[in-house]
């Protein structure tokens, strides 16, 4: 009998443990892997930018919380077999609300369906703790017991679900992920880390597309590798200014504004706000770019020509970008008013449009184009 006994409480305790480690290892993993950027917009908006969210401690810290809530819940319910894992039920609970921030969170938090829908689920929970309770197996001296019992192999599988569950409800938006990471990046002034993300996607906003261009800017790489990234929004959306569409998560949008050279004052339009440092003398040399790169991402070609005489000399030491559009704007108009030509570019040039020709199909033809122009402004102006 104390042989019987023994076993029974040694299997209690391989079980419990087991659900422990595992929890305790993907609460941790999942908070300071995957989650650390979110939570930081979370907290950044919450505390109104007084408090910093840090990762590491976050992440130590919510995790012990939520162990701890799953000591008192297993204290009450006493699930100590096969469905032990299911005490770990209102910590995930808590950690997948936790994790599914609204991607709008810098404009207003909100719970959304968790409202309701968080004690709907804790009242099919509480209803399968009873079912559990109820149909509680006979103990027998020859179960299996360990990590290979069944047991521990059945709690391991609710433990999976679970943290299935978690990941399927969490915000998994990969553009809201890259905002909040390359601001978090450009804060600690990592502008390398800040461009390295989201590098080899092709999906993004307004807002990303503004975070890279001002990365770019300060780096001074901005009319040299802004089309090398997928473009999305207008020109004017380069600036969080009230008619753009783009918005900072954690940066304060004086950072942007203080590079160009002042904030504006009330509401106006980026032209506007260009002019008037203009004509204040308050402009830094990086307003040129983008001014400049504004208009080649609304795909005005001949506004550019006309303009880009007042900040560069037009010769073979332009940036990257502006000889490609200076090109295309060339060889697309019959009177053009700036005419350029450079032998490299021109021979690409010609290549790209020797390339289009080899391919009737839409779709053949962009993929093909895509694989060497990539990075141009040409594929940009003719296929973004």
């Amino acid at each position: 009998m104390r042989y019987y006994n023994q076993a029974k409480k040694n299997s209690t305790i391989t079980v419990r443990v087991m659900c422990a480690i595992v929890f305790c290892l993907f609460c941790f993993s999942w908070l300071y892997w995957f989650q650390a950027d979110l939570l930081t917009v979370v907290q950044h908006v919450l505390s109104g930018g007084a408090t910093h969210y840090e990762r590491t401690t976050g992440a130590i810290l919510i995790t012990v919380i939520l162990q701890l809530l799953q000591v008192a819940v297993g204290t009450i319910v006493r699930l100590y077999r096969r469905s032990h894992a299911l005490t770990y039920f209102p910590s995930m609970l808590l950690l997948a609300i936790l994790s599914d921030v609204n991607a709008d969170i810098d404009h207003h938090v909100l719970l959304g369906s968790w409202c309701w829908l968080a004690p709907l689920v804790l009242v099919a929970w509480g209803a399968a703790v009873w079912l559990a309770r109820q149909i509680v197996p006979f103990p027998s001296d020859k179960e299996p017991t360990g990590m290979l019992s069944r047991r521990s192999w059945s709690n391991m599988l609710i433990m999976t679900i679970m943290m299935l569950a978690v990941a399927a409800v969490s915000n998994t938006n990969a553009v809201f992920h890259y905002r909040a990471h390359a601001e978090q990046a450009l804060l600690h002034n990592d502008i390398d880390e800040a461009l390295l993300t989201g590098r080899r996607s092709e999906e993004t906003d307004a807002s990303l597309t503004m975070l890279r261009a001002y990365a770019l800017s300060l780096k001074g790489y901005m009319a040299e590798r802004l089309f090398e990234y997928p473009i999305a929004g207008k020109g004017s959306d380069l600036l969080p200014l009230s008619e753009s569409s783009s918005r900072f998560l954690l940066l304060s949008p004086d950072s942007l504004f203080r590079h160009l050279g002042a904030r504006p004052r009330g509401e106006m339009t980026a032209d506007t706000y260009y002019y008037l440092l203009e004509r204040d003398t308050l402009a830094t040399p990086a307003l040129a770019d983008y001014r400049l790169c504004g208009m080649l991402i609304d795909k005005d070609i001949d506004r550019f020509a006309h303009t880009l005489g007042k900040y560069y000399a037009i010769d073979d030491s332009l940036p990257k970008h502006y000889k490609e559009a200076l090109t295309l704007y060339t060889h697309q108009r019959s009177k053009p008013v700036v005419v350029y030509h450079n032998p490299v570019n021109d021979e690409d040039w010609h290549d790209f449009q020797e390339l289009e020709k080899q391919y009737s199909l839409a779709s053949e033809r962009r993929d093909k184009v895509k694989t060497r122009y990539a990075t141009s402004y040409w594929y940009y102006f003719f296929y973004q």
